[in-house]
């Protein structure tokens, strides 16, 4: 068996590097890890202060942990302009 050489890894160490750095856009973004209900909670106030028609606030992902804790990522724009 014929043995090939492992290819350049450049290119992806490049891209892995570039998107552990800040986030290009301008979204202001905050995760956090919390009690379903307390979850739930962080959220709507989220919504009330920054509202969704004037910050596009989103939640941009979440993923349920053990213990019934979720943590989720909140995203909003900096300002309503």
């Amino acid at each position: 068996m014929a043995s090939f050489p492992t290819p350049p890894l450049d290119g992806l160490k490049r891209q892995l590097r570039a998107s552990r750095t800040a986030h290009r856009d301008s979204y202001v973004r905050e995760t956090f890890t919390l009690p379903r209900f307390e979850a739930r909670t962080k959220a709507r106030e989220w919504f009330s202060r920054y509202p969704k028609a004037a910050y596009w606030t989103q939640v941009e992902s979440w993923r349920l942990l053990p213990g019934d804790e979720v943590e989720f990522t909140m995203r909003r724009l900096p300002t309503a302009d």
